[in-house]
């Protein structure tokens, strides 16, 4: 737990029902040691995975939200981005970003949900990747997963794997769009089939490759959960190197320990291993 706690506004949906988004970045953050302020894009009944849902538009609150904030002089240190449900609000977030004072060092970390397994989540269109690449380019980190990153650079999408100079390609693709870091999340190199997080690490201008154990179930939320520990672990001041190898080793036992309770698109039970935080 960090002797120093950040203020970090967390900008994601928020689940009735399943350990996912804003449900699943809080705990972790907390227990990591930092204050949280959530602004939720949207109010979900479940999971979207079971195929039937409520989806509640936030727009609106979020607006009004951030003009009290800025009314009360809440500056956080760090804007972590998620689910974002329409162009109008990628483009609020965008300027919520940009209107905050330069004089303050602060992290602002972008992960482009829009799409996964080749193909944008249904409900979807081109309109919504231009908007979030222009979000990705307000980023000091972003963090797509492969498919995402296909579609932000236009550079092989739908593509799933590919080798070592493919991989570094998209890498660089990503760099262009916010000049600063880059985590993919997924990547599978073709030639060796393992599974890595790739990326760039603009501080210390260096790539990196980080392999993990594949685990062929279906774990809700995880990308939330890699996102809030790579996100705390960058606030104690690790590089993003450290960040991601961090995440990527938690991540992958906290999955080994959910094993028996992922059925239902729950989530990982993140309260129940504080020790792997």
């Amino acid at each position: 737990m960090t002797d120093s706690p950040k203020n970090i506004v967390l900008i994601n949906d928020l689940p009735g029902y399943g350990k996912v988004a804003l449900a699943a970045m809080v705990p972790v953050l907390s227990r990591m040691g930092h204050y949280t302020f959530q602004l939720p894009t949207a109010v979900i009944s479940n999971t979207l995975d079971f195929g039937k849902f409520r989806i509640q538009d936030m727009t609106d609150y979020m607006r009004d939200t951030i003009n009290v904030w800025d009314e009360l002089q809440l500056d956080p240190d760090c804007i972590c981005t998620g689910f974002v449900l329409s162009e109008e609000q990628a483009e609020l977030i965008g300027d919520y970003i940009r209107s905050r004072s330069r004089e303050k060092k602060r992290l602002v970390v972008v992960d482009p949900i829009m799409a996964d397994g080749g193909r944008l989540y249904n409900g979807i269109g081109q309109e919504r990747v231009s908007a979030m690449k222009r979000l990705a380019g307000c980023s000091d980190v972003m963090t797509p997963n492969i498919t995402e990153a296909g579609l932000l650079t236009g550079i092989r999408p739908g593509k799933e794997e590919g080798t070592e100079y493919q991989i570094r390609e998209l890498v660089d693709g990503l760099r262009e769009i916010s000049g600063k870091s880059v985590v993919i999340t997924s990547v599978v190199e073709s030639k060796s089939r393992c599974h890595m997080v790739c990326g760039y690490d603009h501080v210390k201008m260096e790539y990196f490759c980080i392999p993990y154990e594949y685990l062929p179930v279906q774990a809700a939320g995880s990308g939330d959960v890699f996102s809030a520990i790579m996100t705390g672990e960058l606030l104690e001041g690790k590089s993003l190197t450290e960040a991601v190898k961090r995440a990527v080793h938690a991540l992958v036992k906290l999955i080994h320990e959910n094993q028996g309770h992922l059925q239902g698109y729950k989530g990982i039970l993140v309260e129940r291993y504080w020790e792997v935080l």
